[in-house]
């Protein structure tokens, strides 16, 4: 049941994402899942190795902003996420990329605390992101890359936030 309401949140984010009909660039990495910092208050609930894929497309009217969806799949039993947003590139061969968007979880979203997961108290989640990465070569990239997941008790005091660190690499299409 839960793969088969992910494929259909996934089909949706595709429907309404332009980058799905446009991609110009494709991107994986893989992150430390639950990372402790000062925007996660409980990131010992959940730990392991998320892998992560995705798309962006190009920039919205001579802008900047890029719309994006990725997936991000935890290899020990946590949650795992499928996000769509806008992300901004600043710099060429060294670059910062600010990002910023929508997310739901397979996890708990609780109102009430678990000792096995983190109850986020909401499907629904706000997704920034932060990279800084390098240029290679004209085709391929790497970034370190910070995404943050929760909802800022807008949906529920209920509001542990995770954040996931790691690396990704991006190929231009």
């Amino acid at each position: 049941m839960l793969m088969k309401n992910f494929a259909l949140l996934a089909a949706a984010f595709t429907t309404v994402m332009p980058a799905a009909a446009s991609a110009s660039e494709i991107f994986g990495g893989v992150h430390a899942h639950a990372v402790k910092t000062p925007l996660s208050l409980e990131a010992d609930r959940e730990d392991g190795v998320d892998f992560s894929a995705g798309i962006r497309g190009n920039g919205i009217l001579g802008t900047p902003l890029q719309p994006h969806l990725f997936a991000q799949v935890n290899t020990n039993g946590g949650t795992n996420f499928l996000a769509a947003g806008l992300s901004a590139k600043f710099g060429r061969s060294l670059y910062v990329r600010p990002g910023l968007g929508l997310a739901i979880h397979d996890g708990s979203a609780s109102r009430f605390d678990r000792r096995d997961r983190l109850a986020f108290g909401s499907r629904i989640l706000f997704e920034p992101e932060l990279a800084v990465g390098t240029r290679l070569n004209d085709r391929l990239s790497i970034e370190a890359s910070w995404v943050h997941f929760s909802h800022a008790q807008l949906f529920s005091g209920q509001n542990p936030g995770i954040d996931n660190i790691g690396v990704r690499a991006n190929l231009r299409l």
